[in-house]
């Protein structure tokens, strides 16, 4: 396994649409397990691939206390909302920026594991915010874009400056 550069805010490559994935093979294992191992090591509670610069429909998350209840999404959609709840929520893409953000109390999300086995899940509190979050990851949206556009715009500046001052990783290509 790997741990991955994860993209930061305002790269454009987080607002790509990601691919549905087609083909269910080792390479698919191989990029879900990484993102895995990015996603512990962040430390963070779930991650999107484009996230990781590949724009296909995967998700990893695990909200437990022990980080030993991994969930894997392939292909996930919400085909079910209910309720408004607001809640703090933080990215990995956007470092040490919290904000509140409102999103559906209860959701219904149908997926596919890593093998293309189709599932559904009925989720609420922290599980349905995060599942909305990376999946608006994976249509191109980062959780900031809930907020108003000056406090937008400030984040961009600040996450700019910081960038220009640290050195960048030399990513490689994943897929």
């Amino acid at each position: 396994m790997a741990v991955l550069d994860i993209l930061v805010y305002p790269d454009q490559r987080l607002r790509q649409v990601a691919e549905p994935v087609e083909i269910f093979d080792r390479d698919l294992h191989r990029l879900v397990d990484d993102m895995a191992e990015t996603m512990y090591q962040a430390p963070g509670i779930g991650l999107a691939a484009v996230q990781v610069n590949v724009p296909k429909r995967i998700v990893v998350m695990d909200i437990s206390e022990q980080r030993n209840e991994l969930r894997e999404f392939v292909n996930p959609r919400v085909v079910e909302k209910q309720g408004s709840t607001e809640s703090e929520e933080g990215c990995l893409s956007v470092p040490d920026v919290y904000a509140p953000v409102t999103r559906a109390e209860r959701v219904v999300v149908e997926a596919q594991d890593r093998n293309g086995e189709p599932f559904s899940l009925e989720a609420e509190g922290l599980l349905a915010v995060c599942i909305q979050h990376e999946i608006d990851h994976l249509d191109g949206k980062v959780f900031v874009d809930y907020l108003s556009r000056m406090k937008r715009e400030r984040i961009k500046k600040r996450l700019v400056k910081q960038t220009r001052r640290e050195p960048q990783p030399v990513s490689a290509a994943v897929l």
